[in-house]
Order: structure tokens, then sequence, then C-alpha cells
């Protein structure tokens, strides 16, 4: 399996002018490449294919206007017309429902917050015996490594975020780590208030992250709209609120890692709900949903799940998790979100919404895991009309009542 294993780098100031000019140059190509497809597209002419493009690239580089694209490895500049056609694939792959859809390519801006190119082996790109990643026209690179890469890299690629931060994404070919089998078994219901609630009734808080740093981050966006635009002082506390963004995001990435590791070395097989996260960002919870980054937690359980060789389950959106009595299985119906907790009209237990809602998760994946965990509390129910008339006596010893199992 494939992995990506991302560090800090740290260029000097003329490596750093060496990775502007890079990033300028792949980004003229992309949007040149672009250009003509759309110009054709508006002509009526047939979609230009990737080879016509990397041969008008060819020719660009010898005339005045283009000249400085040879500044550059030419792997750059190609990778950059493989990312349009890769952006092409995914829109018309949306057309066709093969996955969500995705707008149409955009040109790309020298103001985006990411700037990024891509090495591949070709590029003869190598980590020095000194720890250095050496660039083709830029340099070797100080690189901080926080752990050992387990294979050769197939590809690098180097990132710049809104703060100013570079980065050097690799990808990886890995074998999967097999943990030693277990008999824990987990479905999990994603939330706001507690962001996640296991089938064994355990609630994790929310960390809020962005809601914690709300106070910051105003205030550094106040101190942003007053510098006059295109200052130097304009810039500065531009970067200050992006580092701001970025402490949050790099915080709740490493909350999100921290505990899906610990689900996937503590469980055999992980279960979640596939939630329609699009959707729920446009109603009036859209901050607090951004803020838990549901998305991101379920595909590194995912991924994580492949590697250690465990079992991973997504159930469909539809699933009436919520309304399902896990004691009993019968359908209650819909509540409203106020109610949290409710009792089972056909049997009498009383439920924890969220707790119910897991157990329910893990038994549609088809994970066997009992309703013990889903604090309920059976109560007394009039007996059934076929036992009606029966010594109370009888009743207890029968094993059951009102379809409640006896512990």
């Amino acid at each position: 399996m494939q992995l990506r294993y991302s560090f800090r780098v740290y260029p000097s100031a003329g490596q750093r002018m060496a990775l502007a000019r890079a990033f300028g140059c792949a980004r003229v190509v992309f949007n040149d490449a672009l250009r003509v497809r759309e110009t054709a597209r508006a002509a009526g002419l047939p979609f230009v294919p990737s080879g016509e493009l990397s041969k008008q690239l060819t020719a660009a580089k010898k005339t005045p206007e283009r000249a400085w694209l040879t500044e550059v490895s030419s792997v750059v500049l190609q990778q950059s017309l493989r990312d349009l056609d890769i952006a092409y694939k995914n829109f018309f792959d949306g057309l066709k429902g093969k996955r969500p859809r995705m707008g149409a390519p955009r040109f790309k801006s020298r103001k985006d917050n990411r700037q990024s190119i891509r090495f591949t082996a070709n590029a003869g790109w190598k980590i020095t015996a000194g720890g250095k990643l050496r660039l083709p026209k830029v340099g070797d690179l100080a690189v901080k490594w926080s752990r050992a890469l387990p294979s050769t890299p197939s590809t690098v690629t180097i990132i710049k975020d809104a703060a100013g931060r570079y980065f050097a994404s690799f990808v990886v070919e890995t074998d999967p780590e097999p943990l030693a089998a277990t008999d824990g078994v987990v479905g999990i219901d994603l939330g706001l208030t507690h962001f996640a609630i296991l089938s064994d009734g355990t609630k994790i808080d929310s960390p809020r992250f962005l809601r914690r740093a709300e106070k910051k981050l105003k205030r550094a966006q106040q101190n942003l709209s007053r510098k006059a635009k295109g200052s130097n002082n304009r810039t500065k506390a531009r970067i200050k609120v992006a580092r701001a963004h970025g402490a949050v995001a790099d915080a709740r990435r490493e909350f999100h890692h921290q505990l899906s590791t610990k689900l996937i070395h503590e469980n055999q097989a992980v279960a979640v709900e596939d939630l329609a996260v699009k959707g729920l960002a446009r109603t009036r919870m859209a901050k607090s949903v951004h803020d838990a980054g549901w998305s991101a937690f379920v595909t590194m359980l995912e991924y994580k799940a492949a590697k250690y060789g465990r079992t991973f389950h997504r159930i469909g959106r539809f699933e009436p998790t919520s309304q399902v009595c896990s004691a009993c299985g019968v359908k209650d119906g819909p509540k409203p979100l106020h109610i949290r907790e409710w009792t089972c009209g056909a049997c009498g237990t009383v439920l924890d919404r969220d707790i119910n809602a897991a157990v329910n998760v893990a038994k549609a994946a088809g994970l066997a895991v009992s309703a013990c965990g889903a604090r309920v509390r059976p109560r007394l129910v009039p007996a059934q009309r076929e036992k009606t008339g029966t010594h109370p006596k009888t009743s207890r010893t029968s094993g059951s009542q009102a379809g409640i199992s006896v512990f």
C-alpha cells in the first residue's frame, strides 16, 4: 500500500527564491494548458490530449515569451500537466456519478493559499548522506526528519502553505504491519457535543479547537483588516492569521491521529457511519461541523485499519441508527435532536441516544456487540396477553418478560 510521509523543510533565502520560481513556472504551465483546452471547447473543437499539450510546452520553451521555463526542472512542468489531467478526470467522473461531484478545473493564482510542485524519480532528486533533500535546480534543503522512511520514496512534493511554511511530502510503498489479533470490536457514532461515542459506552469529548481559539483568531483578523492593502505590514499580519489557523489545524490533526491509532490498536474491527458532511456544512452547525473534522478522522481510521490488518466498516448514511432500539430492534421513529435519552415503546428499555446509535452502527456492520453497553435500564411493563392470568412466580422464572432478556 502507498502512504504519504510529510516533513518540515527549511530552505535558505536563495532556495526560497528558486522554489518560488518553480511554483510560478508550474502555475503558468497549468494555466496555459487549461486555456488551450477551454479555447478548444468554446470553439467546438475536440478535447486536446495531454500529448499535444506536452508538444506545445516544448515549443513554448523556445520562444522569448516562455524561455524562462527552462530555469526549472522539466519534470515539474510535466507534472503540472499531469495535475490538469487528474483535475479533468475527477470532474468528468463526478458528472458520470463515479465519485462525488467536483467543479471544473480553474485557473491558479499566485495568491492561492497553497503552492506545490512535484518531483518524480526521473527528476534525479535524492536524499544525501547528510540527511538533506537534493532537488534539481534548487539545491540541498534542510529537512526535519521526525521519523525514518520505511522504503525508498517514488515521488516528493514540495508544499508551501499560507503561513509560509515548507513541507516535503514523500509517497512510499509499504507492506502491511498486522498487529496481534484482539477480540475487541467497536461501533463509533460521531457527534458535536461528544466527538465520538463508542458502542462500549465510552464518550470522547470534542476538543473544539477552533472554538477555543476564536478570540485569538478574531484579534489577528481585526489587526489584519486595519493594515493598508499592499503594505508590508499587511503581509506580516496576514501571515500571523495564517499561522494561527495553522496551529488550530495542526492540533486537530494530532488529536485525530492519536484517537484513530488508539481505536485501531485496541479493536479488531471498527465501524463508522457515512455522514453527509457537505449537507451538514450548509446548516447553522457549519462551524462546529468543520471544527470536528469527521472526514479526516474517518480517512485515518480507514488507512490505519488497512495498514495494521484490522477490519474497517462504513455503513450507509440512511441507516436509522437513532431510531432503532439496540435491545429489541424495534424502530421507534425519528426524534428531535434535543431528546438525548428515550424509552423504547416496545420493551421499555431506557436508552442513551448516542450510545444506542453507536451500538446500532456496530450491528449494522455485522459486528457482534452487546446492547448492555448502551446504558439500558429495563422498567416494569404490563405482561403480554398470552401470559395474563399466570402465577407471578412462573412469569419471573420463564426467562423473558415483554421481550426483555433476563440478565
